[in-house]
């Protein structure tokens, strides 16, 4: 085990090869900080609450429950979509919030309303996964373009059968299923698919719960809907990934297209934002959430997702400990981000 004085040199020096030279006064500040985490004695009644992204679950929950394994300290992980866990966390009523999206500007003004601070820590990426029922033998790719006249508002009560979508399909009822609008994946699909986030119809089976989807379409062979990538890897006998053609030929999602940034616009970074400011839990959450930096590679790869390199996690540790609070989205998403530049973006933070 490294000392104390180990741990402190470690940070300051990935972050001085990181992030540049700050000043003399903040360097204090944030050495004094990492000081005190260091010296502090978890408390072994503690209870960290997290909520958010059912996206990014499938992560948090798999590292909290690792974690508990071996720690008294408890870790509650609740779903409620990005939006409803950033109501929460705005709030002060959790220390972690799962998000499949940046936080917005009027959450950003919300949690600076209530004095909330956070670290932003992108934890992977993910392919946004269009998905039907294994009877489905007719489609075999879908377009962007087909995308936006299926889920644009102007769709709502009038494009719904299949052949109206494209004329070689079967004039058979369309079904449609996706992410409910307190979900961070609702405000990315509709942005990167109708152009504008929330513009979407309304007459969908809808779902902050992602399992929630895939039991739908997985029962419904006129059914197509959309989610994260992980859900479609854990249920693919249940169901069939359409590709997805945005004018460069039909892409399936996967690690492999993810990482050669070929899944566009439907690749997309998965996020926790962590307060570990908080005086009640602080040596708690700082011990969880070295340990989810820690784990963070293998898990999401494990359930489904595209980790990300090695630096971007040790960014991630030095951004933490230096409590580099804010974010590197200006308060909204960036479509067709790649990995290569997020970690550009995390350097430049």
């Amino acid at each position: 085990m490294k000392t104390t004085a180990e741990k402190i040199a470690l940070a300051l020096g990935i972050f001085a090869v990181v992030s540049g030279c700050t000043a003399a006064s903040n360097q204090t500040q944030q050495s004094s900080n990492v000081t005190e985490v260091a010296n502090s004695t978890v408390d072994r009644t503690a209870t960290i609450t997290v909520d958010g992204s059912s996206t990014v679950y499938p992560i948090t929950q798999a590292i909290a429950k690792e974690f508990q394994a071996n720690n008294n300290v408890k870790v509650q992980v609740n779903i409620s979509g990005t939006s409803g866990g950033f109501t929460k966390f705005c709030a002060g009523q959790t220390n972690i919030s799962n998000a499949s999206r940046p936080i917005t500007q009027a959450e950003m003004t919300e949690c600076n309303r209530n004095g909330i601070r956070y670290v932003e820590l992108p934890v992977a990426f993910d392919a946004l996964t269009i998905a039907v029922h294994p009877q489905n033998n007719w489609a075999k790719d879908i377009t962007i373009a087909e995308l936006k006249k299926i889920w644009e508002p102007g769709a709502q009560g009038k494009i719904t059968r299949w052949n109206q979508v494209r004329a070689s399909w079967p004039d058979r009822p369309l079904n449609l299923y996706g992410a409910g609008k307190e979900s961070g994946t609702f405000d990315y699909f509709t942005e990167a698919v109708t152009g504008k986030a929330k513009a979407s119809r309304s007459d969908y089976t809808a779902s902050e719960d992602d399992d929630v989807l895939v039991a739908g379409i997985a029962k419904d062979p006129n059914a197509l809907g959309y989610f994260g990538y992980a859900y479609y890897e854990e249920n693919q006998n249940k169901l069939k990934a359409l590709p997805v053609d945005s004018g460069k030929g039909a892409i399936l999602p996967s690690r492999q297209t993810v990482e050669k940034s070929q899944y566009q616009p439907l690749s997309r970074p998965l996020f926790i934002y962590v307060n570990p400011w908080s005086v009640q839990n602080k040596s708690a959450i700082y011990q969880f959430v070295d340990f989810y930096i820690k784990q963070a590679p293998k898990t999401a790869s494990s359930v489904g997702y595209v980790p990300l390199p090695s630096e971007a996690y040790q960014i991630n540790y030095v951004h933490l400990h230096q409590g580099k609070a804010g974010t590197v989205f200006a308060g909204k998403a960036q479509l067709d981000l790649t990995i290569s530049e997020l970690l550009r973006k995390q350097k430049q933070f």
